[in-house]
């Protein structure tokens, strides 16, 4: 069922919340900073109560669920990203203690990462966040996929779902400024049919054409843009960002207790080293040492996820599974430095 949405805001609002959240982690740890500042311009504002350092913030207001579960994965409350999507909306962050969905106390932990604010991007950051919204969902299928091979439906279901429920609508006007068909139908359509015949011949035919729907807007974007590894590098951090954002509120005490989060960072960490695997070569040739810590740590990340069907116990826990995003965002910003610095020349 999509979740009702009380604030309708443009795909490029929502924007700014997946760029930014690279600026912050589900634990205690640092943050690390994105791979490239956004081209962002401030297009309203109402208590965004901006500052504290410079952190960005998540847009309470409009960011997704694998977004919001920075929150749940920090604070340690069950549920809370979907506690904060139903109380929406917000006139300022302290709505989140007036509307009793969190404490005060709580509140005081992620104040600073806390906006409601309303954005307009341009440019290649508008672009990146197109694809890596896309990825999302391409990750979301793949996981999906993983689960109907194993004959299980039920699992795979949700992951079907997401895209339409907690994706489509903040990247749809982007779908239509790109003159791509609209294919949130068919995603519902697969989801019916999983739900109700999973094992209808249906399923497989239907499946392909949403997979194919996805890669066919991923494909609005030029080719040349898409293999440019500065551009790649980007997207494949805001998916490790998302990744790293579900696996931390899918542990406790060292076991997975949600395994659709567990399932859904899998999905994303899959589809970014695959993304990976299209650029590495330029990589390789443009900074040796960087290709080296970005392989070795994704190397290292799909270890995290063995199956899709949980282990019983976390392979690392999700401050090691952070330190190896840093590692590779850091490395990309490497990469992404020398090759501006090139293009000035």
């Amino acid at each position: 069922m999509i979740k009702l949405r009380y604030i309708c805001l443009t795909a490029a609002a929502t924007l700014i919340v997946t760029l930014s959240s690279c600026s912050s982690t589900p634990t205690a740890e640092n943050p690390s900073a994105p791979v490239a500042s956004p081209q962002a311009t401030e297009a309203a504002s109402n208590n965004s109560h901006s500052g504290h350092g410079g952190k960005e913030k998540i847009n309470i207001n409009t960011a997704i669920l694998s977004e919001l579960d920075k929150f749940e994965a920090k604070l340690g409350v069950p549920a809370l990203s979907n506690k904060i999507q139903a109380s929406r909306p917000y006139g300022s962050p302290e709505d989140l203690v007036t509307k009793k969905v969190i404490t005060q106390e709580q509140f005081d932990q992620i104040k600073d990462q806390v906006g409601v604010q309303e954005v307009v991007l341009t440019g290649e950051a508008k672009d990146v966040d197109y694809m890596s919204k896309l990825g999302l969902m391409k990750g979301h299928l793949l996981v999906a996929q993983e689960l109907l091979d194993q004959n299980q439906p039920k699992q795979a279901e949700p992951h079907i779902g997401h895209p339409v429920e907690e994706i489509y609508v903040d990247v749809e006007e982007q779908l239509n400024e790109r003159k791509v068909k609209e294919f949130k139908t068919t995603l519902v359509s697969l989801q019916d049919l999983v739900k109700s015949s999973p094992k209808d011949s249906k399923v497989k035919t239907n499946f392909t054409s949403s997979v194919q729907a996805v890669d066919g807007a991923i494909a609005a974007l030029p080719e040349a843009q898409r293999s440019k590894p500065g551009f790649t590098l980007q997207v494949i951090n805001e998916l490790l960002d998302s990744a790293n954002s579900e696996y931390g509120a899918a542990i406790a005490d060292g076991k997975i207790t949600a395994p659709i989060e567990y399932q859904d960072s899998r999905g994303f960490v899959v589809y970014a080293n695959d993304l990976y695997k299209g650029i590495s070569s330029q990589v390789a040739q443009a900074d040796p040492e960087a290709h080296k810590a970005i392989d070795a740590s994704f190397a290292e990340l799909i270890k995290v996820w063995p199956t899709a069907i949980p282990p019983a116990k976390a392979v690392k826990t999700p401050n090691d599974v952070t330190k190896l995003v840093k590692t590779i965002e850091e490395n990309s910003q490497k990469v992404v430095d020398k090759s501006n610095t090139q293009a000035q020349r």
